[in-house]
């Protein structure tokens, strides 16, 4: 069977058994662990605390509360990727065997924060880092006493480059002789092109 907050694919078995482990929280505590799966996925960090905390009734144990939260955030960024509303998640999460008070409290805080998860997911996927500056300089030898032959010119590039928007950063480092910066440079300009050419 297919669904389409798995893109028109069928459910992984793994969340298909973990579906049961979802049942066993009530549906007010599900809806609370859904938020603080929603504060990790849109990148603020998640209780861990809290979510022992609303998992410790149904006396669940590590592993259990690492497949809740692994599940939880597999339905709620899968179903924001592939722009599920709330009343087809809940129909479909129904068909796996979950509740239907236990999909309605999932449902009902993933439409809150739908928008907002859907434009984080977008602002970070699919994106090369971030080039926050360049340095360069070049070294040639022209004599020395220590080699016979004089060799080539070397380049060095340093690089400061962000994992995300908001991260700070980090230097990266490169050597290059003067023919690999050549098929670089040449690399850097057909990339150049091509992009002035799509936009």
């Amino acid at each position: 069977m297919r669904f389409r907050f798995c893109g028109d694919l069928d459910c992984p078995d793994w969340v298909l058994a973990e579906i049961s482990t979802l049942a066993k929280i009530s549906s007010v505590k599900l809806r609370l662990l859904c938020g603080q799966v929603l504060q990790e996925l849109l990148g603020l960090g998640m209780d861990y605390e809290k979510v022992q905390k609303l998992t410790a009734d149904a006396r669940f144990e590590l592993g259990d509360v690492k497949a809740t939260v692994a599940v939880l955030s597999f339905l709620l960024s899968s179903a924001a990727k592939h722009s599920v509303d709330g009343e087809s998640l809940s129909s479909e999460l129904q068909q796996l065997g979950l509740p239907k008070e236990h999909a309605a409290s999932l449902c009902r805080c993933y439409e809150e924060k739908q928008s907002p998860l859907q434009e984080y997911l977008r602002a970070c996927s699919l994106r090369v880092n971030r080039l926050a500056g360049t340095g360069w300089r070049v070294d040639y030898t022209m004599s020395s006493s220590l080699l016979q032959s004089v060799e080539e010119p070397m380049v060095h590039l340093r690089l400061e480059v962000a994992a995300a928007p908001e991260a700070p950063a980090q230097p990266v480092a490169l050597s290059l002789s003067a023919d690999k910066f050549q098929v670089l440079l040449a690399e850097l300009k057909q990339a150049q092109a091509l992009m002035s050419s799509l936009g």
